[in-house]
Protein backbone atom coordinates (compact mmCIF):
# COMPACT_ATOMS: atom_id res chain seq x y z
CA UNK A 1 0.00 0.00 0.00
CA UNK A 2 1.35 3.42 -0.97
CA UNK A 3 1.77 6.11 1.62
CA UNK A 4 -0.09 9.33 0.97
CA UNK A 5 0.56 12.42 3.03
CA UNK A 6 -1.93 15.20 3.58
CA UNK A 7 -1.59 18.81 2.46
CA UNK A 8 -2.11 20.95 5.55
CA UNK A 9 -0.69 24.41 4.99
CA UNK A 10 -2.58 27.17 3.21
CA UNK A 11 0.32 27.88 0.83
CA UNK A 12 0.39 24.19 -0.22
CA UNK A 13 -3.29 24.34 -1.19
CA UNK A 14 -2.84 27.66 -3.00
CA UNK A 15 0.13 26.29 -4.93
CA UNK A 16 -1.90 23.35 -6.25
CA UNK A 17 -5.03 25.44 -6.92
CA UNK A 18 -3.11 28.13 -8.83
CA UNK A 19 -0.73 25.93 -10.82
CA UNK A 20 -2.60 22.62 -11.00
CA UNK A 21 -4.80 21.19 -13.71
CA UNK A 22 -8.56 21.31 -13.08
CA UNK A 23 -10.82 18.29 -13.60
CA UNK A 24 -14.50 18.26 -12.80
CA UNK A 25 -17.19 15.73 -11.99
CA UNK A 26 -20.79 16.23 -10.96
CA UNK A 27 -20.14 16.51 -7.23
CA UNK A 28 -16.42 17.12 -6.83
CA UNK A 29 -13.65 19.00 -8.59
CA UNK A 30 -10.03 17.95 -8.47
CA UNK A 31 -6.85 19.95 -8.97
CA UNK A 32 -3.77 17.87 -9.81
CA UNK A 33 -0.17 19.05 -9.93
CA UNK A 34 3.05 17.09 -10.42
CA UNK A 35 5.35 17.42 -7.40
CA UNK A 36 8.50 15.47 -8.47
CA UNK A 37 8.55 13.54 -5.19
CA UNK A 38 8.16 9.84 -4.59
CA UNK A 39 4.72 10.08 -2.97
CA UNK A 40 1.31 11.66 -3.41
CA UNK A 41 0.00 14.50 -1.29
CA UNK A 42 -3.75 14.73 -0.72
CA UNK A 43 -5.85 17.74 0.28
CA UNK A 44 -9.60 18.04 0.80
CA UNK A 45 -11.38 21.41 0.87
CA UNK A 46 -15.06 21.95 1.65
CA UNK A 47 -16.49 25.42 2.18
CA UNK A 48 -17.94 26.16 5.60
CA UNK A 49 -20.90 27.81 3.86
CA UNK A 50 -22.14 24.41 2.70
CA UNK A 51 -23.00 23.02 6.10
CA UNK A 52 -22.05 22.45 9.68
CA UNK A 53 -18.85 20.67 10.72
CA UNK A 54 -20.51 17.27 11.14
CA UNK A 55 -21.70 17.19 7.51
CA UNK A 56 -18.41 18.57 6.16
CA UNK A 57 -16.38 15.99 8.05
CA UNK A 58 -18.69 13.23 6.82
CA UNK A 59 -18.04 14.25 3.22
CA UNK A 60 -14.28 14.40 3.90
CA UNK A 61 -14.39 10.86 5.27
CA UNK A 62 -16.26 9.66 2.18
CA UNK A 63 -13.73 11.27 -0.15
CA UNK A 64 -10.77 9.95 1.86
CA UNK A 65 -12.17 6.41 1.88
CA UNK A 66 -12.82 6.46 -1.88
CA UNK A 67 -9.30 7.74 -2.48
CA UNK A 68 -7.82 4.95 -0.33
CA UNK A 69 -9.58 2.35 -2.48
CA UNK A 70 -8.01 3.61 -5.72
CA UNK A 71 -4.72 4.74 -4.18
CA UNK A 72 -2.80 1.61 -5.23
CA UNK A 73 -3.67 2.18 -8.89
CA UNK A 74 -2.73 5.87 -9.03
CA UNK A 75 0.62 7.05 -10.36
CA UNK A 76 3.05 8.46 -7.78
CA UNK A 77 4.38 12.02 -7.61
CA UNK A 78 1.29 14.24 -7.57
CA UNK A 79 -0.42 16.78 -5.33
CA UNK A 80 -4.18 16.19 -5.43
CA UNK A 81 -6.80 18.55 -3.99
CA UNK A 82 -10.47 17.53 -3.83
CA UNK A 83 -13.11 20.28 -3.65
CA UNK A 84 -16.83 19.74 -3.07
CA UNK A 85 -18.79 21.77 -5.61
CA UNK A 86 -20.85 24.59 -4.15
CA UNK A 87 -23.75 23.96 -6.56
CA UNK A 88 -24.40 20.55 -4.99
CA UNK A 89 -26.10 20.20 -1.63
CA UNK A 90 -23.85 18.62 0.96
CA UNK A 91 -26.79 16.44 2.00
CA UNK A 92 -26.59 14.70 -1.42
CA UNK A 93 -23.20 13.23 -0.52
CA UNK A 94 -23.26 9.51 -1.18
CA UNK A 95 -20.42 6.99 -1.32
CA UNK A 96 -21.41 5.72 -4.79
CA UNK A 97 -21.71 9.20 -6.34
CA UNK A 98 -18.29 10.20 -5.06
CA UNK A 99 -16.80 6.89 -6.21
CA UNK A 100 -18.10 7.39 -9.77
CA UNK A 101 -16.81 10.97 -9.87
CA UNK A 102 -13.33 10.01 -8.64
CA UNK A 103 -13.01 7.11 -11.09
CA UNK A 104 -14.17 9.26 -14.01
CA UNK A 105 -11.81 12.11 -13.15
CA UNK A 106 -8.75 9.92 -12.59
CA UNK A 107 -9.33 8.19 -15.94
CA UNK A 108 -9.69 11.58 -17.62
CA UNK A 109 -6.48 12.81 -15.97
CA UNK A 110 -4.69 9.55 -16.96
CA UNK A 111 -3.54 8.88 -13.41
CA UNK A 112 -4.90 5.33 -13.25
Amino acid sequence: MKKTKMLKKNYEFKNVLNRGTYYSGKYIAIFIRKNNKNMNFLGIAISSKLGKAVKRNYVKRLIRENYKRVEEHIKVGYDIVFIWKKQQEIGQACYKYIEKDIQKIFKEAELV
